[in-house]
């Protein structure tokens, strides 16, 4: 059985934005983006549909692409323990408040 990966919206967007000027950035859409076309298919992937939300703004076109990348991913749903989950998560200050708004 392949491993399951949850993914957030951060690997679609570095998926089909246009290469940024930022050195780390463009790295980090590099390694995205060999990642999906080498090993994406080793895994099971999951979005939630709050993923689905945020890669829905943003530019059209883009918004699009984001969307159809994703498409085939199944869906998780916001249970009471994946709440618990994130806000233990968001507790431990792992990921800065400011990204959280």
């Amino acid at each position: 059985m392949k491993p399951r990966i949850y993914i957030e919206s951060t690997i679609p967007s570095y998926l089909v934005s246009k290469t940024s000027r930022d050195l780390i950035v463009a790295a980090h859409q590099e390694i995205t983006q060999e990642w999906w076309k080498y090993k994406k298919n080793n895994f099971n992937i999951y979005i939630s549909q709050l993923v689905l939300n945020e890669i829905s703004f943003g530019d059209t076109e883009l918004a699009k692409e984001r969307l159809s990348a994703v498409k085939a991913f199944a869906e998780l749903d916001i249970t009471d323990e994946v709440t618990a989950l994130a806000s233990h998560i968001l507790s431990t200050g792992i990921i800065p408040k400011k990204s959280c708004n």
